[in-house]
């Protein structure tokens, strides 16, 4: 139970029976095996996992490519295949699709009983490397993709790193990880992203994890302008978040308040807000949010 193992408990009628209902229903599907796997780095953990699309492809016979970021928290626990089923059905429904693990949280001393939340700065290293490696592996594992038409995706925790990725060119100059220019991205579907850290403290999403991963409270909001992706806007990449208003893991405010302060930049987020639907029913292929998702990937895909 990656992100909601401490949320609290909000008093609304069925919050607690919903929410397990659907993080059994969401983890309830096998692990879906790659069709191939590439290291971009000398890490363990620096590896993709590529599906093909099972769909017809376009007229071109090219399929757009997803680029997918799971969550979990940034803890080790919590790897990429527990969205491998997620993976699958964007490949069935005619996506590429490029999962990607990541250096999460090191082994040390728990935190209200969860292990230690991400890595600074191997996290950010990871995604980084990842991006910039995709297009020459890419060519290789998946030959039908179209990496004109990509689109980078990612849930929760994921859903930060996909919307951070996005915007490396408009990092601090001192930024080990800024690009000259904007990335070769169709847009982003962020997947009720913790996206403003400041919020996320206050609300304690995810027990306190957004802090953890900048390296606790003494290192947090010097880190923020680096990681935080409230603070990287505009982007001038087409981004949408898909919220549901029921999530009690990472709360509707969270993603409203990405969407005011890109307002606020001049930048218009679209915001897709699904009715009765918690944190997990996004990456779980049985739900109708997850057709939902799809949709939205393929409006700024194709």
């Amino acid at each position: 139970m990656p992100d909601d193992a401490v949320a609290p408990d909000t008093g609304a009628p069925g919050g607690a029976s919903r929410r397990a209902a659907e993080e059994q229903s969401a983890f309830s599907h096998a692990a879906v095996p790659p069709d191939a796997t590439a290291a971009y780095g000398d890490h363990a953990e620096q590896l993709i996992d590529f599906y093909a699309p099972r769909a017809a492809a376009g007229g071109d016979g090219t399929a757009p490519l997803v680029v997918l970021l799971h969550g979990g928290s940034w803890r080790a626990p919590y790897d990429r295949w527990h969205v491998s089923p997620f993976a699958a059905f964007l490949a069935r429904r005619g996506f590429a699709v490029a999962s990607v693990e990541y250096r999460r949280g090191q082994d040390g001393p728990a935190r209200d009983g969860l292990a230690p939340a991400g890595r600074w700065p191997e996290t950010f290293d990871d995604v980084a490397a990842a991006f910039d490696a995709l297009p020459a592996l890419v060519g290789e594992a998946l030959p039908t993709a179209d990496p004109r038409r990509t689109v980078a995706t990612g849930h929760s925790a994921g859903g930060q790193l996909a919307l951070w990725a996005a915007a490396r060119h408009v990092l601090p100059e001192d930024a080990p990880w800024r690009t000259g220019e904007p990335a070769p991205l169709r847009g982003v579907v962020a997947l009720a992203p913790i996206v403003d850290f400041a919020l996320a403290r206050e609300l304690k999403v995810c027990s306190g994890a957004a802090e953890q991963l900048l390296g606790g409270p003494g290192l947090a909001e010097e880190r923020r302008a680096y990681a935080d992706p409230a603070t990287l806007l505009p982007t001038g990449i087409a981004t949408t978040l898909v919220q549901g208003r029921a999530d009690e893991v990472v709360p509707l405010r969270m993603a409203e308040a990405y969407a005011d302060a890109a307002a606020r930049a001049g930048e218009l987020v679209g915001l897709t807000l699904l009715e009765d639907v918690g944190h997990y029913p996004l990456i779980d292929p049985a739900a109708d949010a997850c057709a939902v998702v799809a949709e939205e990937i393929a409006q700024l895909a194709w």
